[in-house]
């Protein structure tokens, strides 16, 4: 879907500090961010968690960024970084952008259908490979993700890019031939069929092994 409307934000301006004074931001409900590009200077701010989140799940591409109460600048999410452990922001990034001007973007890539494919429904397995890609557009036509219908894969199919449809002003700028999924015949027939061989083949060395230590005895007890 397009990302055709936009939310406004509003942050203050922070002084930067080191990760000391950060993780005092962040106990307090306040996430450090910067805002660069554009051909000015960065600034560094300050906004509150929650604030944060609910705009970045209800906007689109482009949010509309406000500092300190001064005009409005459209800008972009360039990179949220998360807690390791417990997943919380910890720091976000955005990038000052110009409306009538291209910029490349990161998108995720969803599978839809699956359940319909003929080749899941005969017990085959889906591997969704590359989840995310990267396109070029407007900023008010960055999709927030592009969805690719899968309803008609075979066991044996193989989706590159090429098969992908890209959204109407969007272009893809990975590799045509990048692997998106593949529709592989069932494991669980496959690792059952190589158990009852592997358990054939067992059999027949336990008994070869047997004919042998008898032998062994035998020719032991003339030995002596």
């Amino acid at each position: 879907m397009p990302a055709s409307e936009t939310a406004a934000l509003a942050v203050a301006r922070r002084e930067p500090s080191g990760s000391r004074a950060a993780r005092r931001l962040r106990r307090s409900g306040l996430i450090p961010g910067v805002v660069y590009g554009g051909g000015e200077d960065a600034i560094s701010f300050e906004v509150d968690d929650r604030t944060l989140r609910h705009v970045l799940a209800g906007a689109g591409a482009v949010v509309e960024l406000s500092v300190d109460g001064d005009p409005a600048t459209p800008v972009v999410l360039k990179e949220l970084t998360r807690h390791a452990v417990d997943g919380h922001t910890v720091h976000v990034d955005l990038l000052r952008v110009r409306l009538d001007q291209a910029i490349q973007a990161t998108v995720p890539l969803d599978l839809v259908g699956e359940e319909s494919s003929p080749g899941v429904k005969e017990g085959g397995v889906l591997e969704h490979v590359t989840r995310e890609l990267t396109v070029e557009a407007l900023p008010t036509d960055i999709p927030d993700r592009i969805e690719h219908d899968v309803s008609s894969m075979q066991i044996g199919d193989t989706l590159t890019l090429e098969g992908v449809a890209a959204p109407a002003s969007v272009t893809f700028l990975d590799d045509p031939e990048l692997l998106i999924a593949t529709l592989s015949p069932p494991r669980l027939q496959s690792e059952d069929d190589e158990g009852i061989e592997t358990e054939t083949e067992l059999v027949g060395e336990d008994g070869a092994k047997g004919e042998s230590g008898g032998d062994g005895a035998s020719d032991g007890g003339g030995e002596e």
